[in-house]
């Protein structure tokens, strides 16, 4: 099972950890081999956290028909040059924003393609701002909207100056990307978090589902990529016990897929981005009866999650 970056001492790290039986193999989801990520447009000095192609990949794909092709400009870019090849819809990325992209990088010069997020089938997730990725993507991103396709021709100063990434990116290289975006993930802060009130009271049998606010967005499904903040309350006192929020970064994970415990997930089906829903677990499709002693959950005691639904794609 795959196993998402773990918010440490979070509830959803804990539900992780029940539901895989094991820690083993989490810091293989932080770790890229140098190789791996000189493929992606990340920072030189940061690691990359978007899926890498495998070792042991085959060495040819099926042609994907959604992967654009590169149109490189008439001279080398000096400068970040930005053309938005389709609009899109929504809110612009601003600084902060998650952006989700899929992508295809060239050399500006001859055309070479070093890398592209279509073949690997997965796409890649970056915050604006935050230096996770070279400074042209951080700056030539800004403003892209969800649906938008967008090309940013890149000066070397911009991209990976003197240094070669792989085998293909040589020094004082331009670079020219084609990057479709698929999602614009505004993420509110920590004095966004809702002030809920949970009324302690007896162990229940079945699990409950109250929707404190109805979400106006598209309802989540199967195998969507949903970015959710979670705080966490002991049922039988109402005492808050862990919240994402506190930490700021919010979960991802696929919904339905088996990274969280399965009583979450069933409890979040019909929820629709923007929705908050709160929901009472029994201890036995929780913790169970040992509890939790790293969150303060006594044996056999319920819990009372509060979901917000932030973003799914």
């Amino acid at each position: 099972m795959r196993t998402v970056r773990l918010v440490v001492s979070s509830l959803a790290a804990l539900s992780l950890l029940s539901a895989c039986g094991s820690a083993e193999g989490t810091d293989a989801d932080t770790t890229v081999e140098t190789s791996a990520a000189a493929s992606l447009p990340v920072a030189t000095d940061a690691v990359a956290t978007s899926a890498a192609p495998a070792t042991d990949a085959p060495t040819t794909v099926a042609p994907n028909p959604d992967k654009p092709t590169v149109d490189i400009p008439a001279t080398l870019p000096t400068e970040l040059v930005v053309t938005d090849l389709v609009e899109g819809t929504g809110p612009a990325a601003e600084a902060g924003d998650i952006v989700v992209v899929n992508y295809v990088g060239v050399r500006s010069v001859d055309g070479t393609e070093f890398d592209n997020s279509y073949d690997r089938g997965e796409p890649f997730s970056v915050t604006l701002g935050a230096g996770m990725v070279i400074k042209g993507w951080d700056e030539g991103l800004v403003g892209i909207k969800q649906g938008g396709r967008r090309q940013l021709d890149i000066p070397a100063d911009l991209a990976y100056g003197d240094n070669p990434q792989g085998d293909v990116i040589q020094p004082g290289d331009a670079l020219t990307f084609v990057v479709d975006a698929v999602a614009v993930i505004s993420i509110p802060d920590a004095s966004q978090a809702p002030q809920v009130t949970v009324t302690g009271g007896p162990n229940v049998t079945e699990i409950a589902t109250v929707d404190l606010v109805e979400g106006e967005g598209t309802e989540i499904a199967t195998g969507q990529h949903v970015y959710i903040h979670l705080i966490a309350f002991r049922a039988d006192t109402g005492e808050q016990i862990d919240s994402s929020w506190s930490g700021g970064a919010p979960i991802d994970f696929t919904y339905d897929n088996g990274e969280l415990m399965a009583s979450i997930e069933s409890s979040m089906a019909g929820m629709k981005v923007g929705g908050r829903r709160q929901i009472t677990i029994p201890f036995e499709q929780g913790f169970g009866a040992g509890g939790n002693e790293q969150l303060g959950l006594p044996p056999s005691t319920d819990v009372v999650l509060v979901i917000d639904l932030l973003a799914s794609y």
